[in-house]
């Protein structure tokens, strides 16, 4: 991912309000992040709890999106569904997301299961385990790295486009 100014960040959202934009706290230590290992920036704002935002890009430029965690716990551990990692050391949280343009003027949402503290990209680059003998670790990350890409920029259109 390419490194990213404040300015950049503010305004790349497409599902929030001047005043949510200029309220957001920005990341903790912006300019040492590690941008090369990031398939997309994400973080919680330590001001406003239950608030995620993510940051991707797509073709035609940066695309940022504000999650609010919903209330309540789950019964079981979920995957999350970007990184579908099945060994998280991390927990999962259900994000609500408020749809671009009219359809979130209207009220229409989409929700989805993510890691929260947005890990996905470090979870993705840890070898995984030896599958079977003469399992290839380095493809198998390879595969799980342009898999969470995809599976990002996926969720960011269709909030994006009201799909």
């Amino acid at each position: 991912m390419l490194q990213l100014t404040a300015t950049d960040i503010r305004s790349s959202f497409i599902n929030s309000s001047l005043r949510e934009r200029k309220a957001l706290t920005l990341p903790r230590d912006l300019e040492n992040l590690p941008w090369d290992n990031l398939d997309y920036l994400g973080w919680r704002d330590p001001k406003i709890p239950g608030i995620g935002y993510v940051i991707v890009e797509l073709e035609e430029g940066l695309v940022g999106i504000l999650l609010r965690q919903a209330d309540g716990k789950t019964k079981t551990r979920p995957q999350c569904s970007w990184c579908e990692d099945v060994h998280l050391p991390n927990d999962v949280v259900f994000f609500s997301i408020k749809r671009a343009g009219q359809a979130g003027r209207n009220g229409d949402t989409v929700g989805t299961l993510v890691c929260a503290g947005f890990e996905c990209s470090a979870n993705v680059r840890k070898l995984p385990p030896v599958a079977y003998i003469g399992f290839d670790l380095e493809a198998a990350r390879q595969r799980r790295i342009e898999a969470l890409g995809t599976h990002v920029r996926n969720f960011v259109r269709s909030v994006r486009d009201g799909k």
